[in-house]
């Protein structure tokens, strides 16, 4: 079974990749305007003052802040995070994009190591959604390469003045952390490392998948693809750690959490298994996928369901053991988006309630209509995750969610649907019809 890209669908990813840069560049011109105009940082700050220095100011922080030499300081400072909002702006939706295109292969992976039968029926889902990979990844990059480059201001340990021990501005645990893992050569190495493993395994496995329906489901085929998809398994439990702290836990290099990358990495996954049920649900109405149906369905959205309580548990796990052990470099993570973000805690009402309010009932995650629309209400949600995780260290009060994030929004969904459907759902048969466990899949019913 073959699927066609359709002209609306494809002019609908170019529509949206086109507003998408059109929005950016005119949010891009309007932040060129506020960095260009000597009063805008001056009069934020007056008009804003809670949220530049918190709602609470002691005499002896007004002694410390209001010298002329902490006040220019503090002013360019503010003068950084301001032209870093249309770089940060680009990287939340990138960011998301690359993690659930990862996190399908992953749990491809998964499907075959495990030697899952249900799930051979949206396995080519998986795959078509993981060929965004190398796309993801070089657009990842481009913040990546201007970072290192000095062409941005996001990951401020990257100012060499803080390693210096004779400077004024040393910081001890800055100049710690370099030597053991954040410097701008090995950090460079690695965020190159994750796209290449990443990239070169989604070619492996997509060889492979082709090469056992070719040979009729030769075993010596399928025992290869296990093999690498418990190799892409190990590779992706060490490089996702490792990524969110290079390119998200980094940007606050003060703050440390023992479980934020289980946190992040939950965060795509959800995120990928609701795409997933988009686009099955999708090619099932166009008649692409016909041996998709409502037992399927309901177990993507039982995962879906599943992995949305898990992430709530990290969430709360993280937020409740930092924020009553009142530790300073921990807590004010939550501190500062508690002050600045009035919306943080609204995410939980999309990525928690919603969810568990609508798709507990085993009988609604078989309704299409419903588990469709909430796959877009989830990865949402989870782009409204990630917006707090980078925009409060990237850009501190001067966040908001206009021309530069919409722009930068709309033009990665309509990439990323163009790259997934044109190079991938519609250069694969639907069906893996060499696959041992397929027609086990075809026959599948979920016992509830």
């Amino acid at each position: 079974m073959q699927y066609k890209f359709s002209p609306r669908l494809k002019m609908a990813s170019f529509a949206l990749i086109g507003a998408g840069i059109l929005l950016y560049a005119i949010g891009l011109f309007l932040n060129i305007q506020d960095k260009n105009d000597p009063h805008f940082i001056e009069n934020f700050v007056k008009e804003n003052p809670a949220m530049i220095y918190g709602e609470y100011q002691s005499a002896e922080f007004q002694h410390i802040n209001h010298t002329p030499e902490e006040h220019a300081k503090h002013t360019h400072h503010l003068e950084n995070q301001l032209a870093n909002r249309p770089w940060a702006a680009f990287l939340v939706p990138s960011y998301l994009a690359l993690g659930i295109a990862g996190a399908a292969l992953f749990f491809l992976s998964i499907q075959f190591v495990a030697n899952a039968g249900w799930s051979m029926v949206v396995t080519r889902v998986m795959e078509g959604i993981a060929t965004y990979i190398p796309v993801g990844g070089a657009l990842i990059l481009i913040v990546i390469v201007g970072a290192a480059l000095h062409g941005n201001h996001l990951y401020h340990w990257m100012d060499t003045s803080l390693i210096d021990p004779t400077g004024d501005n040393y910081d001890k645990y800055i100049a710690t952390k370099a030597k053991l893992w954040l410097n701008i050569p090995s950090w460079l190495f690695r965020s190159f490392l994750y796209v290449i493993l990443w990239s070169v395994f989604l070619v492996w496995i997509k060889r492979t998948t082709k090469k056992l329906d070719d040979t009729h489901g030769d075993r010596k085929v399928y025992s290869q693809l296990y093999t690498r998809s418990v190799l892409f398994v190990i590779v992706f439990a060490l490089t996702t750690p490792a990524m969110a702290w290079d390119w998200i836990m980094s940007l606050d290099p003060h703050w440390y959490s023992t479980l934020f990358m289980w946190y992040g990495m939950v965060s795509y996954l959800v995120s990928s298994l609701a795409t997933m049920a988009i686009i099955s649900i999708y090619l099932k109405r166009k008649g692409s996928l016909p041996k998709f149906n409502d037992n399927h369905q309901h177990d993507l959205a039982k995962f879906m369901f599943g992995f949305s309580l898990l992430w709530t548990y990290l969430w709360f796990a993280q937020f409740m053991l930092q924020w009553y052990a009142n530790i300073p470099e921990e807590v004010q993570y939550f501190q500062q988006r508690i002050a600045q973000y009035t919306g943080y805690f609204w995410m939980l009402a999309v990525n928690f309630v919603a969810v568990l309010l609508i798709m507990i009932s085993s009988s609604i995650k078989r309704k299409s209509e419903l588990v469709f629309a909430m796959g877009f209400v989830i990865i949402l949600g989870h782009y409204w995750d990630f917006y707090n995780q980078i925009m409060p260290a990237a850009v501190g009060a001067f966040h908001n969610f206009g021309f530069l994030e919409i722009g930068a929004l709309a033009f990665i969904a309509g990439l990323f649907t163009y790259v997934v459907f044109e190079f991938g759902i519609s250069k694969l048969k639907l069906e893996p019809t060499g696959h041992p466990y397929f027609h086990e899949s075809k026959i599948y019913e979920y016992p509830f």
